[in-house]
This record gives structure tokens, C-alpha cells and sequence, in this order.
């Protein structure tokens, strides 16, 4: 039987202002029975799935589907919305196997332990690159856009084969579609500058291959043009925006909890407690279905909150401390199951790169503004800084 009223409504938790953590509401809906169903601004509501246990059991159900052409699937705001197959194919986390099984297959290849690993010296000198950079700028800077979004953007750049003086095109096309404030008309433009520049580029790769992803999958055969052009646009946008959030909002971290700084358990931790893809793992359920004692009737929407998850006292213990001598690889911040984050190698050996050295070679690293003013991205997909003031 059903725990709660499904009548029953609250608004969509949010972080509040300065605050690091999940939203405050988080901890009171997991220690309700059942789940919790909330509105959204569009009218529409969804259910929210707060419990790590029931965060995994709905990312692995196969009557719970990841695919915007499914009646009721939910979306979180203007931009929160999932692209479908007709607008940009190829966008493979909206696809359910075995559509997604295809192109996951083609895909893991290109991002196993041994080829990141393969990686690490080109990342290193991203990382030292811009750190040199910093340095020569003086003695204060905007950890954000002088080092936590280029060395993800640049590493993203040398996979795909995309030119670095590009960078720029589609660091600024992204924020427009990770920003819930974007008109649709901005959306629209910046999408279909983002698919014509990538086209371009396969045209070329096609004629003058390379030693790059885009080639290699143009080589393989096994997806078209245009699904590689979906494939592109994901993993760049993906490939950096997620990284920089973590970057910038982990040394935050790190420089209010000092002690832990080189500890080996930090990249763990940051993903965990920072989770800064709360919200992006988007479903419907296509048939009834039952999630921690609550029937989902088929077409409901739900979301499982990534931060809310892996600050589950039930499976974190002390969830809500930053602890990264515990042991947190069984966070849910790459999601779960078959549509568990396919770079999430390449996101760890960035981020180890990141803190090692940043703190290595910039000991005196302070904060330049309180943290309770900085402009944090309650205004996005995903949670971030939009800047980072730091001196040292």
C-alpha cells in the first residue's frame, strides 16, 4: 500500500545560500516512510527518491525508463529538460538498452581504467600549464575560469581532437544550456551552434583522421555521423562542466577542512558530499511500480536525488561530516547501473591531478571572499561556483 498521500505535494528542496551540503530538507523526507511527491514549477509533479538504497533500486529497475518519449517523463525546469532522439541523436542517456547498450558498447573502450590511465601525463600538463599560468597573473585569481574549467575543457578538447582555440565556443554554448535562466530561443541557438561546429568537424576528421576519439569512432563504423555528433556534443558538455563544479566547489572544501588536504580519500569524498549532479538522473516509470514501500503508477516521474543519497546516515556513517579516510566508492555521484557515468575514470584522475598539485604548489591557497558570498549555481543543472576569488 501506498505510505504517503499523493496528493500531497512540497516544493522542490534547494540549497540554500552559502551552504556546501544538500538542502536542509533532505534529511526529514528520508526519515519519512515511502516517498515524497513534489511540484514543480511547471505544474507537473514527481516523486523523489531520497534513500541510497532506493536511489540504486531505481536506477537499475528496467520498468523505470531514462527516455524522454515516454509519457509523464518529468523535467525540472527549462533547461533541466532531456533532449529527445529526433533532436540530437546520438544523446545516449536518454536512450533504455538495448538502443543504449549499443552505444555504451562502442563507448567503454575509450574509457577503461588503462586508457585514462594512459592520459595521466597529458592531464598532469594541462594542470601544470595552468597553474603556471595562475602564478605569472600575480597573487590572486578566479580559480574558476583561470583553472577549474580549463583543465577539464582542455582535457576534453586533446580526447576528442577538438581544436584548443575552440574552447571558448563551447565553454560559453554550455553555460547557456546548463543555466535554468536561458530562454529557449538562447537554448536553441546555442544547441545548434554546438551540432554545427561538431558537424564541421567530423566532416573534417573524416577526411584527415587523427589519433582522437571522434576518429577512432568514425574508423569503427559502428555509429553514423550524425550519432557521432549526439556523442560529441554529450561528452564535451558533460566532460567539463561536471569536473570544473567539482574542482572549484572541492578546494572550497579542502580549504575549510585543511587536515585532509593529500589525504588519499579525497576525490572520493568531494564527489560524495559535493554530489553536483543532485538532480539530473531524470525517469519515468513505464509500469506500476513499487520503490521503498510507495506505489509509482506507470508514467510518474521520479528523481533520485544524487546528494540526498549519498548523505544516507543509513549507508554513510556520520554522512553529513566531510570524512575522506572513510570509505565512499559506493556513492551514487556517477548514478548507477547501466547508465552509470561512463567518464568517471577520467573525472577521478583529473580531480587526483587537480588537488595534488594545486596544493603542492600553491601552499598558502586562501579563499578570497567569504564563503557565504560567493556566487554559487543555484541557478543550474548542476550545482557549482559561477567564480572562485582565491589569493595566496
Amino acid at each position: 500500500m501506498p505510505s504517503n498521500d499523493p496528493t500531497t505535494t512540497i516544493e522542490f528542496p534547494r540549497r540554500r545560500r552559502g551552504q556546501l551540503s544538500p538542502p536542509d530538507e533532505y534529511a526529514a523526507l528520508r526519515k519519512q516512510p515511502g516517498l515524497v511527491r513534489s511540484a514543480l514549477p511547471n505544474g507537473s509533479t514527481l516523486w523523489l527518491v531520497t534513500r541510497h538504497e532506493d536511489a540504486r533500486t531505481v536506477l537499475t529497475d528496467p520498468r523505470i525508463s531514462a527516455s524522454p518519449l515516454n509519457p509523464g517523463f518529468p523535467t525540472i525546469g527549462r533547461n533541466g529538460t532531456v533532449p529527445p532522439p529526433d533532436q540530437i541523436p546520438g544523446w545516449f542517456v536518454a536512450y533504455d538498452p538495448p538502443e543504449h547498450t549499443r552505444f555504451r558498447k562502442a563507448l567503454i573502450p575509450e574509457f577503461t581504467v588503462r586508457r585514462v590511465g594512459d592520459m595521466r601525463p597529458a592531464i598532469q600538463r594541462v594542470v601544470d600549464s595552468r597553474i603556471d599560468a595562475m602564478l605569472a597573473g600575480g597573487t590572486t585569481a578566479d580559480l574558476v575560469s583561470e583553472f577549474a574549467l580549463p583543465v577539464p575543457s582542455l582535457v576534453i578538447c586533446e580526447l576528442l581532437g577538438v581544436p584548443r582555440t575552440d574552447r571558448e565556443l563551447f565553454e560559453s554554448r554550455t553555460r547557456i544550456l546548463v543555466t535554468f535562466t536561458s530562454t529557449d530561443d538562447e537554448r536553441e541557438a546555442a544547441t545548434k551552434d554546438l551540432l554545427l561546429y561538431i558537424s564541421k568537424l567530423i566532416a573534417m576528421k573524416q577526411r584527415f583522421p587523427g589519433r582522437d576519439l571522434i576518429s577512432r569512432l568514425l574508423k569503427a563504423g559502428v555509429l553514423t555521423p550524425k550519432e557521432i555528433s549526439g556523442v560529441a556534443l554529450l561528452l564535451l558538455i558533460a566532460g567539463h562542466e561536471t569536473t570544473a563544479n567539482n574542482i572549484a566547489l572541492g578546494v572550497v572544501m579542502l580549504l575549510l577542512n585543511r587536515q585532509w588536504i593529500h589525504t588519499p580519500g579525497v576525490v572520493e569524498e568531494v564527489l560524495r558530499y559535493l554530489s553536483v549532479a543532485d538532480r539530473v538522473a531524470l525517469r519515468v516509470a513505464l509500469e506500476d511500480v513499487e520503490i521503498g514501500g510507495q506505489l509509482i503508477r506507470a508514467g510518474e516521474g521520479i528523481v533520485p536525488l544524487g546528494a540526498a543519497a549519498n548523505h544516507d546516515d543509513a549507508t554513510f556513517e556520520r554522512a553529513d561530516e566531510f570524512d575522506p579516510s572513510r570509505s565512499a566508492r559506493h556513492h551514487v555521484a556517477f548514478g548507477y547501473g547501466v547508465h552509470q557515468c561512463l567518464g568517471q575514470n577520467l573525472v577521478r584522475v583529473e580531480m587526483e591531478a587537480v588537488f595534488e598539485t594545486l596544493f603542492r604548489r600553491i601552499p598558502t591557497l586562501e579563499l578570497d571572499q567569504a564563503v557565504e558570498d560567493l556566487p554559487f549555481k543555484h541557478d543550474g543543472v548542476l550545482f557549482g561556483l559561477h567564480a572562485l576569488p582565491i589569493r595566496w
